[in-house]
């Protein structure tokens, strides 16, 4: 049987359902399961994803011909369904190409409405329709659309405006207009005639009056853009992969500007920003459905209740909004009832919030798309548990809808309560994404990628943001828009990732080719400070001071879901008792690395250390030591204090000498004036300590190995700690950790010297406490041999940043230079520093977690590499039957969720 490539739908039947997400796309999966539902959905088909491999595999003429029969056959299955024909004047049937991956891409792709017109159908359209101004300004955003999608007429450069929007802005002043619902059908007309001579100028061809060529040339569209700039920095951010393709989406159309009984929407069944339990959304009066997302006109609200929030957010009273601005209950009143129920329908059937696009044409409704909807941190976390309260999902549901890193968002700074008091607002648009962002302004995508290079904080301001402007919106701090409304293309990325945005600031002004913006009575260049409040919609002169935000209850509760599911704990990577505490409030359970060459930076420290390094003898080098141990103890003691009850694991100093000591001659000097030597002799000494590759040279346990008198000093101010600690009625839990072992004899000299020197201690005190000597398998031989290393160690501790580093042959810190280019050839799909390569160095950890095991079954592993704090990378140590993963203070709540689903998954 031949592969079946195209799944029709409509009038309450579908080929396909829900189930069929992968190979139908988000959204045909979808419209499908709205057929069956009995809704209002326009008859379509939908090309499946495996066409699109094919088409990126054997390209555009091989898959015509592939999928024609199909095609043409759906098509015939529409007209049958509307009573209409396709590339027939007298009764046409005009359709939608849009696109549809498995996971939403909001605005990524192309979309093409009206296909299917020409010069004898726009007669027809406006004969049947009795609407010469509708049909006219369909074939203008038709010709306009194919022209920008298909034939690719795109502005130069950011400082230019769309090709056919300067035709039409010019059009616009000379009519003295300022809405493209102002121009009458002799302007449209002029506009399709000079819009066709602008494809003529830009292709030297014709615009393509058959629908066929349309048709062929939107789908084929559809499929390229699963390939374009944008498409693929969404799918690296969100780590897409390349290979599940898109589907394409032809469905009859139906018009939201027929008129004033007509319009276009999107709605949420709850608010996507804060989650609260309301349903929501905007529309437009005679509009198609691409004005509402790309914010060129800001839209009203579909609700009374929104459209008051909006108006008072706005300043304008309560008589302008109903005359001037009314709600869609308030307009349509029919329409916006049927809307709701079918909102609320659409949740209690998916468990989750929906975010829907909707056509009125004519009076009539009818449902275009339905989706989980994007949400911010905040929001994900109320709407499941709302949901778990009401009863609608269970505890593991919740914890699974999870994005673990999205719980970061909840983790960011708020502004200063107090700093707001002082703040000058000087514009107000929409709350469209909540969150405190202050950063210097920049006006393109490609200047806050710049700007960002250079680690300057930016706010991307625009007129209105597009696909395009995604590389910069990724890296900006914030975004504010002149125009758009909630559910903008703005809005919706920015909610997607995390990031704070200000939307239909309409007050303001940009001026792109200036790089200036104007609000307040202030202008504002390239590089002047602003603030972003996403919570209330105010914009801030100047860098507003932020604090730690007050997590809500919610958080704690998935804090305690995750507890209640987790096989794997989490411990955090801490320095000093300040991190530990932080860390504990986030419920880590221990210290997985203390890294103790942090402490010697401070104050004093560094002196002695120095003077460590520069003796020429042990008996020197011990005399700087005994300076070092009581403030190494005192530190030591803090974290033992912070982390009461629980293991803390201590890394024996690790980095190679010469990070400590000074390279300009100034600072020599000063040292070889305090330790009685010559500048000459610290040159010599700091120069011998230079290396060619030092992170391969003497450092880690080689230091240890040639210096024992480091361990021992460090050995003693950790016992010691403990015992004080102890002695107070903290409930210590000492791990020695021993960095960079390869063989057993490495491990075994360091093992010997902590063990003599503990009971020294323990002799000298009078009293004992127990501790553990452990590793940290770092290299790659440490892994292979991890069977004879267990003989000696009480525990395995993973360092995967060094792992990475030693399996792959790249400098940790030179890999950027070229990884960046990896990733947009397909080298690599993901930087292996920030997500497991669990293929190769995965399978060494793999390797050492069993063998170790196999000789010393209890042995305790866990992993201490960024990686802990990464969720697919916790989830494959927890997989592996790790005891815990560590990571940075602010990591362990994404850690914890994604261990606790990791149980769950299992």
């Amino acid at each position: 049987m031949p592969m079946k490539r195209v799944y029709t739908f409509g009038d309450g039947k579908a080929e396909g359902n829900a189930e069929m997400r992968n190979l139908l796309g988000g959204k045909g999966a979808n419209l499908a399961e709205m057929n069956l539902l009995g809704m209002p959905v326009p008859p379509g088909f939908t090309i499946t994803t495996e066409v699109c491999n094919e088409y990126t595999l054997k390209g555009r003429d091989a898959v015509v011909k592939l999928i024609q029969k199909e095609v043409e056959d759906a098509i015939a299955h529409v007209e049958a369904l509307t009573g209409k024909k396709f590339d027939n004047p007298e009764n046409p049937l005009l359709v939608s190409v849009r696109s549809g991956a498995r996971a939403s891409m909001p605005g990524m792709m192309d979309t093409v409405l009206n296909l299917g017109m020409n010069d004898a159908t726009v007669a027809s359209l406006a004969e049947k329709s009795g609407n010469p101004r509708f049909a006219w300004d369909s074939y203008r955003r038709f010709v306009q659309m194919y022209g920008d999608v298909v034939l690719g007429m795109k502005p130069k450069s950011k400082a230019d405006i769309d090709p056919f929007e300067e035709i039409m802005d010019k059009m616009k002043e000379e009519k003295g207009v300022k809405l493209d619902t102002e121009l009458d059908v002799e302007d449209l007309q002029n506009l399709v005639k000079q819009f066709k001579a602008a494809v003529k100028d830009f292709t030297g061809k014709d615009f393509p009056d058959s629908a066929w060529e349309q048709l062929w040339g939107g789908i084929c569209a559809v499929f390229d853009s699963w390939m374009n700039e944008r498409a693929i920095l969404y799918r690296r951010m969100n780590q897409i992969p390349e290979e599940w393709g898109t589907a394409v989406n032809v469905q009859a159309m139906v018009y939201g500007n027929m008129g004033d009984n007509s319009a276009t929407g999107v709605a949420f069944s709850r608010d996507a920003a804060t989650g609260e339990n309301m349903f929501n959304g905007e529309y437009l009066i005679n509009a198609q459905g691409e004005d509402v997302v790309a914010g060129i006109r800001t839209p009203q609200q579909i609700t009374v209740e929104g459209s008051r929030r909006w108006a008072n957010l706005q300043g304008i009273s309560e008589q302008e909004r109903a005359e001037k601005y009314p709600s869609l209950e308030e307009s349509m009143p029919t329409c916006a009832a049927e809307l709701i129920a079918i909102a609320n329908r659409l949740e209690n059937y998916y468990k989750d919030m929906q975010d829907m696009e909707f056509t009125i044409q004519d009076g009539k409704l009818w449902m275009l798309q339905t989706r989980n909807g994007k949400r911010t941190g905040a929001a994900m976390v109320k709407i499941a548990m709302d949901l778990l309260r009401a009863g609608e999902i269970d505890e593991k549901t919740t914890l699974l809808r999870m994005e673990p890193q999205k719980l970061d968002e909840l983790l960011h700074p708020v502004f200063d309560k107090s700093a707001l008091k002082r703040a000058k607002v000087v514009a107000k648009g929409l709350p469209a994404s909540p969150g405190a962002a202050a950063g210097q302004v920049v006006f393109s995508a490609e200047e806050a990628e710049a700007w960002a290079e250079k680690k300057k904080k930016v706010i991307l301001v625009r007129i209105e943001t597009s696909p395009e402007d995604l590389r910069g919106m990724a890296v900006a701090q914030g975004i504010l828009t002149m125009r758009g409304g909630m559910t903008s293309h703005a809005a919706v990325v920015a909610r997607g990732m995390g990031k704070c945005c200000v939307s239909g600031a309409g007050e303001i002004k940009v001026d792109y080719k200036a790089k200036t913006v104007d609000m307040g009575g202030k202008t504002y260049k390239e590089g002047d400070w602003i603030s972003l409040n996403g919570s209330t919609g105010e914009v801030y002169d100047g860098q507003v001071p932020t604090t730690e935000p007050e997590l809500g209850g919610d958080f704690g509760a998935i804090m305690n879901l995750a507890a209640k599911y987790t096989k794997t704990l989490v411990r955090t990577n801490a320095d000093t008792p300040r991190d530990a505490k932080q860390a504990r409030s986030f419920g880590a359970q221990g210290i997985g690395l203390c890294r103790t060459e942090h402490m010697f930076f401070e104050g004093d420290r560094i002196k002695a250390v120095r003077e460590m390094i520069l003796s020429s003898d042990v008996d020197g080098r011990r005399k700087a030591l005994a300076k070092l141990l009581p403030m190494q103890r005192a530190d030591f003691e803090g974290i033992f204090e912070a982390m009461d009850g629980y293991g803390v694991t201590i890394r024996l100093l690790d980095p190679p000498l010469h990070e400590f000591v000074p390279h300009q001659t100034a600072t020599q000097k000063e040292l070889a004036s305090e330790m009685g030597l010559t500048l000459e002799e610290v040159k010599a000494k700091v120069d011998s300590l230079e290396e060619f590759n030092p992170m391969l040279g003497h450092r880690g346990c080689r230091l240890g190995i040639t210096y024992p008198e480091i361990t021992e000093m460090q050995t003693r101010a950790i016992i010691e700690a403990a015992l004080n600690m102890k002695a107070r009625g903290i409930d210590v839990h000492p791990e020695i950790m021993i960095p960079l072992v390869g063989t057993l004899k490495e491990i075994q000299n360091q093992a010997d010297v902590i063990n003599i020197t503990a009971a020294k201690v323990f002799e000298e005190r009078g009293e004992s406490v127990p501790y553990k000597v452990g590793t940290m398998i770092e290299v790659p031989r440490a892994a292979l041999t991890a069977d004879q290393i267990a003989t000696v160690a009480d525990f395995f501790s993973f360092g995967t940043n060094d792992l990475t580093q030693m399996t792959f042959g790249y400098s940790r810190d030179d890999a950027p230079k070229f990884l960046k280019f990896y990733k947009e050839h397909g080298i690599i799909k993901t930087d292996p520093f920030e997500v497991l390569d669990q293929e190769g160095v995965g399978q060494l950890v793999r390797m050492g977690v069993e063998k170790g095991r196999a000789t010393k079954p209890e042995l305790k592993v866990g992993i201490c590499g960024e990686h802990g704090g990464e969720p697919s990378s916790v989830k494959f140590c927890a997989k592996l039957g790790m005891n815990y993963v560590s990571c940075s203070p602010y990591r362990v709540p994404i850690a914890r969720v994604a261990a606790a689903q990791a149980a769950i998954e299992e």
